[in-house]
């Protein structure tokens, strides 16, 4: 069940990996001015949520990543295979999109279909579940998925 949304995002991904260097990188920006920034309070609350989630599991501060808004926690440095360019990225992140929380999972969510099927009201693409409210989901299951997948990356050196 992967949206455009999803495979758009892992398109950009590949694109910025045949590029020299990746887009999108950690930044300096203010996650506090970020999620205070967002209209509706349902998402600042969900936001905080998850942030709590994240930091606990990856016991890493969270980060805003590029320009998109996705807030993402802790980092590892790989290099694409054939090149010399060490490039990071997060292990585990989210963002509070206008319609839906997209949470970003460095792995491949079907493998994880024990958890999701309990999970509640949700899609999910490869490494991705959209989730319109946290109140629609079970948080402690989410939790649990978090916590399964807080080690794993994409990319294998």
């Amino acid at each position: 069940m992967c949206s455009s949304l999803c495979a758009s995002f892992y398109l950009v991904v590949k694109i910025e990996h045949a590029m020299a260097g990746l887009a999108t990188q950690e930044t300096d920006k203010d996650v506090n001015a970020f999620i205070a920034s967002i209209d509706s309070a349902s998402k600042r609350a969900d936001s905080e949520t998850l942030i709590n989630m994240m930091q606990e599991a990856t016991n890493a501060p969270p980060k805003i990543w590029g320009d998109n808004g996705i807030i993402g926690f802790g980092k590892y440095t790989y290099t694409q295979k054939g090149k010399k360019e060490e490039l990071e990225w997060f292990h585990m992140g989210f963002a509070p999109r206008k319609t839906k929380l997209t949470i970003y999972l460095t792995c491949d969510i079907n493998q994880h279909l024990d958890l999701v099927e309990q999970l509640g009201k949700c899609k999910w693409g490869k490494g991705c579940l959209y989730i319109n409210k946290l109140a629609d989901v079970d948080l402690d299951i989410l939790n649990e998925m978090i916590l399964r997948v807080k080690d794993a990356r994409w990319h294998n050196n």
